[in-house]
């Protein structure tokens, strides 16, 4: 036989297996967990901070104005930064 023909049956052969092996792979069921899942998920505590930054998204261009918005702009800026109110610089408040 011609090395053409050896080359184009080795690709068949090999086009098979990986067909036959994805199937197989496909086809394979999951075990059961060994533990039993439990009956309701606990649900992340509420975090108040968060709650107040989709508020204040939600108001657009307004929550510039509002103090409550500010405060928690305040509060969000200070917890990415890692300070604590204590450690927290005092802000310069400019009259103009």
């Amino acid at each position: 036989m011609e090395s053409r023909v050896l080359t184009r049956i080795a690709a068949i052969v090999f086009i098979a297996f990986a067909v036959t092996a994805t199937v197989i792979e496909m086809t394979r069921q999951e075990g059961e967990p060994s533990q039993a899942r439990p009956a309701s998920v606990p649900h992340p505590p509420v975090d108040s901070l968060r709650a107040g930054q989709r508020r204040c998204q939600q108001m657009g261009e307004a929550a510039a104005n509002d103090p409550v918005c500010l405060q928690v702009w305040s509060e969000t800026r200070d917890r990415f930064l890692g300070r604590t109110p204590d450690t927290a610089a005092p802000r310069r408040t400019e009259e103009r």
